[in-house]
């Protein structure tokens, strides 16, 4: 009996398609699992249009007064929760059932959420601090990628 040793990647085309699928169903341009020393990255390119070119606009006859600065971007929130992965989100534990939380929903650490479904898995996002939600960055079905901004709890 001789034993051949080939270096070479086996490519599981079934899950290929799937990870094609997956991009498509959630409108994602790239997806990457990795198993062991395989590792499969999958990249849909998508032809953006060229924005237009901006029209003239005539300047203000009188300065408008001094605007407040606008709050920092809820990713910087340091009670933000992102996106451990990519995937879909989901509010609630089943269709038509209540969403795990609202704006001004009291949590305590380890509650959940919102659910993040990748590839078949549903993947509880549990709150890392008892708090208040004080916003819902993401909407159900919603899809997301990694370290997207979630959930702001203070």
């Amino acid at each position: 009996m001789t034993e051949t040793n080939n270096s070479s990647m086996q490519v599981d085309a079934g899950l290929v398609r799937q990870l094609a699928e997956l991009l498509d169903d959630t409108r994602l341009t790239e997806i990457e699992v990795q198993d062991g020393d395989r590792r499969i990255r999958v990249v849909r390119n998508i032809a953006i249009p060229a924005p237009a070119a901006p029209t003239p606009v005539a300047a203000p006859a009188a300065a408008a007064p001094a605007a407040a600065p606008a709050p920092a971007p809820a990713g910087d929130h340091p009670g933000t929760i992102k996106s451990p992965m990519v995937g879909t989100v989901y509010m609630s534990s089943a269709p038509g059932v209540k969403a795990f939380i609202g704006v001004g929903t009291e949590v305590a650490a380890g509650d959940t959420l919102l659910i993040v479904e990748a590839m078949k898995v549903m993947n509880p996002i549990l709150s890392p601090r008892a708090g208040k939600v004080t916003q819902i960055l993401v909407e159900n079905n919603q899809p997301v990628e990694f370290d997207q901004p979630l959930v702001v709890v203070e």
